[in-house]
């Protein structure tokens, strides 16, 4: 796990980097720089954008992983790296040709219930090609296990853009509409300067002799198709689908909630950027004991950072409300729904690493696009009936089914499970320190009260960690920095 924690803990930074900056721009700067109603149509312009992206991408950064390491010499690889520069545009040009000529349809569709929206068609594909291109370099860069600056583009680069921009706002110097339209140029700027950097790491040598596997490379590229856009509506289809029932203004509100929520989804992303290539190695060879060690410990470790942080989100939120607009508060059900989905995520550890990186995937991505259409169900049926919340109990349903499918199958093709017996000190220990420190209440600033309790917590936690030894991983760090010198 060496070379796992050393990026980890580098991507985790960066990742809280982002996040921390991000927090500014969402809670803060988005609520009082933007009206609610553009706030709203910024979430449903990026989510949309975000579904759009691994159909543009063809697959191809999750095949990158996936097959970069099984060429042993550089012609093949360069043909295999050569047909996955030019994969995403065999449906990056039909799709824009396509909203060209259905620009007014395809406006009309998403401005149903709010009209706002209509004009911003090219804005959502523009910025959902950005994505899928950023998605290939960076893929490109991490299967040479170069992953922190590309993690640094995709968490910090594209929210100290955003700050910039709403500082401009604040300022006179931008109208709202230029903000939107700089927001496009952010992306796409972006995808460059990754694409730079993933040719410093490894410049690409054209030559069109694809590899002797490239049917079953486009076979794998196509199903990725499925499962990237399952998981993606899974994330993101809440918002969009909000947009179509209830006035735009709610998706700003839902985007507040679910956005301190998937703070807790950090710790995940930054581990997953190096523990994706990994699992990829460890089934290529053969390795089932090497597989299972890292899928437990994986399991553990994001569950203990995971766990930590929905307890800190839980136990401050009545506190941290009290720092936004009005409008904003009030999300306590969608913030609890959405962080214990997160923290299931973090229990299944590098889940989504075997199972796409193994000779099961398309049964695993047929399941995933199933509960995709359950989740759109859902979402029609509890949104009209329950609003916001109706969203939040979608996503945590669809979540928590797609996750156990997910465990189970595993389970049953590989025989191995992430959970262990720590996986239960760790459960006990998070439910008896948030209920502890949930009743425990200061009568001061909700700025200091959220600094004691989270101080409180975070000691308490990590020393009943370090004194039981719960985790070697997490023992290793924290030897570190606690043992005498």
């Amino acid at each position: 796990m060496g070379i796992v924690l050393k990026q980890s803990l580098k991507n985790t930074i960066v990742t809280y980097l982002g996040f921390a900056i991000g927090a500014i721009n969402t809670l803060f700067l988005y609520t009082r720089f933007l009206t609610d109603e553009y706030y709203g149509l910024v979430g449903v312009i990026l989510s949309a954008s975000a579904i759009l992206m691994p159909v543009l991408a063809f697959g191809v950064p999750n095949t990158l992983v996936k097959y970069y390491s099984s060429f042993q010499n550089n012609k093949d690889s360069d043909g295999f790296l050569s047909l996955m520069l030019l994969l995403p545009l065999a449906l990056i040009v039909p799709i824009g040709l396509f909203s060209y000529f259905a620009n007014n349809a395809i406006g009309d569709f998403l401005s149903r219930e709010n009209a706002i929206v209509k004009g911003y068609v090219w804005y959502i594909f523009w910025i959902g090609v950005a994505m899928a291109y950023f998605e290939v370099f960076y893929a490109w860069a991490r299967v040479q296990m170069k992953s922190v600056f590309g993690n640094f583009m995709k968490e910090v680069f594209s929210r100290v853009g955003v700050t910039i921009l709403l500082l401009l706002i604040y300022f006179n110097a931008i109208s709202v509409e230029t903000f939107l339209k700089a927001l496009v140029v952010l992306y796409l700027m972006r995808t460059l300067v990754i694409k730079i950097y993933a040719y410093s790491v490894r410049m690409p040598r054209l030559n069109f002799n694809f590899p002797n596997n490239t049917r079953t490379i486009l076979s794998y590229s196509a199903f990725i198709i499925l499962g990237g856009s399952a998981a993606i509506v899974l994330l993101e289809i809440d918002k969009v689908m909000i947009n179509q029932y209830i006035l735009i203004e709610n998706v700003a509100y839902y985007s507040v909630a679910s956005y301190i929520a998937m703070t807790i989804a950090v710790p995940s992303r930054a581990m997953h950027q190096i523990t994706y290539p990994i699992t990829a190695e460890l089934l290529n060879n053969g390795d089932n004991e090497g597989l299972q060690k890292l899928y437990q410990k994986s399991s553990l470790t994001l569950f203990i950072a995971a766990g930590l942080l929905f307890g800190l989100i839980i136990i401050n939120l009545n506190e941290l409300y009290l720092l936004l607009p009005e409008d904003y508060r009030g999300g306590f059900t969608i913030v609890f729904l959405i962080g214990l989905a997160k923290v299931y995520d973090a229990l299944l550890g590098n889940n989504n690493a075997i199972l796409y990186n193994s000779d099961h995937y398309r049964t695993v991505l047929v399941m995933g696009v199933f509960l995709a259409v359950i989740t759109v169900l859902f979402n029609m049926w509890l949104i009209p009936k329950y609003g916001l919340d109706g969203a939040a109990i979608a996503s945590f349903m669809a979540f928590f089914i797609y996750n156990t499918i997910k465990m189970v199958f595993v389970k049953w093709k590989y025989g191995l499970i992430p959970y262990t017996s720590e996986t239960a000190k760790v459960l006990l220990l998070l439910l008896l320190l948030g209920t502890i420190f949930y009743f425990l209440n200061f009568p001061f600033h909700p700025v200091v009260n959220i600094v004691l309790k989270s101080a409180l917590t975070v000691i308490a936690y990590t020393v009943i960690l370090y004194r039981f030894k719960i985790s070697e991983d997490v023992f290793g760090i924290l030897n570190k920095f606690l043992r005498p010198k």
